[in-house]
């Protein structure tokens, strides 16, 4: 852990040196101030009461390259399979860290889907009044992407605009000499009554160790409506560290579904500020992982504002000797009055070794409110499988159905029927079986 450290410090200052003459911009003194957190604080440990149960050590063993430079070019028939291909989409597509055109597909006309350079470059005023404007400046993990803050997605949707189409974010990582760690900076703005769907997905091609940590900021502006989908579904020799928060205006709708179906390490950190009254949050997850695998999903609603509303629902299935992390928390202020605020977190363990650390929280200083937790870890109904069995379905075929009964409502608030087919698909792979499931 301390030698990776070490290795960042000095990669910082050669990232420094390559950006030439920004050293008088603001974002390089926002990055030099992230960079001052992080040595700081450094990496969390299990000591620190949001780690407790996820160690870091395993991933952080390796002699990562940092500071990334180059562009491995990929056949797009070798990839396609990550797309949703059988409908058009915006296209931003990223291989080692370095945005590929060839395989994008952008736009400037009513809306902005382009990289995140560009738009340091093309518009500074923009990136004052959003960059690092959303993440929790604790956050040591999310200080060392801020500090690396180079490459990824920028997308704008304008007052009163809809996206005429969903927006892909793909970023592929390729090297096969050298295990690497990636740092995408995506920054999505959704101004005041507009409308964009969003599907981001990180790919190792690479049969070496791979980390992604990632940071991603939104801003929905009033009445603006967000749907933004992350699949992660990535090789047992990658992982990823994402820190996504949201901050929502006045009537603004935004829903997150997260998708956590491979990776050999997941830390999902996602915070939602409500900012305006009448704002409407959904948040969806479903996890299904097996042996050698983790995933840690950590949220926070927080309800400063009255009349607002939040659901989460969070289903895991857990295989072999797989660990699942949930740890949810809404708080809710002592001016919310009138929050609606719920949160359930169901687990299903399928063997003796799978285990689930489950806390969700709720902290209310509010009188004047409705809010309610939850959460369930089980087995599967033996009674429900002897009786689809007394019907002809083998047990094989019996067990995939009611594990896709009981994971089927974190597909509900998903917008994109191709996404859906394709979630149904990695949904019936996970659970070994190759069923034809309706949507």
């Amino acid at each position: 852990m301390e030698q990776l450290k070490d290795k960042l410090e000095s990669s910082f200052i050669l990232f420094e040196n390559d950006l030439n003459g920004q050293a008088k911009t603001p974002i390089h003194k926002i990055r030099q101030k992230a960079f001052k957190t992080f040595e700081e604080k450094g990496f969390p440990t299990k000591r620190n009461e949001e780690w407790k149960y996820t160690n870091l050590n395993p991933i952080l063993k390796h002699d990562y390259r940092i500071f990334q430079k180059g562009d491995n070019a990929i056949d797009f028939k070798d990839v396609k399979r990550y797309f949703l291909s059988d409908m058009d989409t915006y296209k931003l597509v990223f291989v080692d860290g370095v945005f590929s055109s060839w395989l994008s597909e952008t736009t400037h006309d009513r809306f902005d889907v382009c990289t995140f350079n560009s738009m340091m470059a093309k518009n500074p005023q923009l990136l004052e009044e959003y960059f690092n404007k959303a993440l929790p400046a604790e956050e040591s993990l999310a200080a060392i992407n801020t500090a690396f803050a180079r490459e990824g997605a920028f997308i704008r949707i304008k007052k009163g605009q809809t996206a005429d189409k969903p927006v892909e974010m793909v970023f592929f990582t390729t090297r096969q000499d050298k295990e690497v760690m990636m740092q995408p900076r995506n920054l999505v703005v959704v101004e005041e009554n507009a409308e964009v769907q969003i599907v981001e997905r990180h790919q190792s091609l690479s049969e070496l160790p791979v980390l992604t940590n990632v940071a991603t900021e939104i801003f929905a502006h009033k009445a603006s409506r967000l749907f933004y989908y992350k699949v992660q579904n990535d090789n047992l020799q990658a992982s990823l560290i994402d820190s996504t928060s949201v901050i929502q205006q006045e009537k603004s709708n935004v829903t997150i579904g997260t998708f956590s179906f491979g990776n050999k390490f997941i830390r999902n950190n996602l915070n939602i500020f409500l900012q305006g009254e009448h704002t409407e949050t959904n948040m969806d997850g479903i996890t299904i992982i097996g042996d050698g695998q983790l995933c840690d999903h950590h949220t926070l609603v927080d309800h400063k504002i009255p009349n607002c509303l939040s659901n989460e629902l969070y289903k895991g299935i857990y295989d072999g000797s797989a660990h699942g992390v949930f740890n949810g928390k809404v708080m809710v202020h002592p001016h919310a009055q009138k929050t609606n605020a719920f949160q359930e977190n169901n687990n299903i363990l399928l063997t003796d070794k799978a285990s689930i650390d489950t806390k969700p929280q709720l902290e209310i200083y509010a009188d004047d409110v409705q809010c309610s937790h939850g959460c369930t870890i089980g087995q599967l109904d033996e009674d429900a499988l002897f009786y689809l069995q007394s019907r002809g379905i083998p047990e094989k075929e019996g067990k995939a159905l009611l594990l896709y009964a009981f994971a089927n409502d974190g597909l509900r608030n998903v917008k994109i029927q191709e996404l859906r087919k394709k979630l149904n698909r990695q949904i019936a792979h996970k659970l070994g079986v190759n069923l034809d499931f309706e949507l």
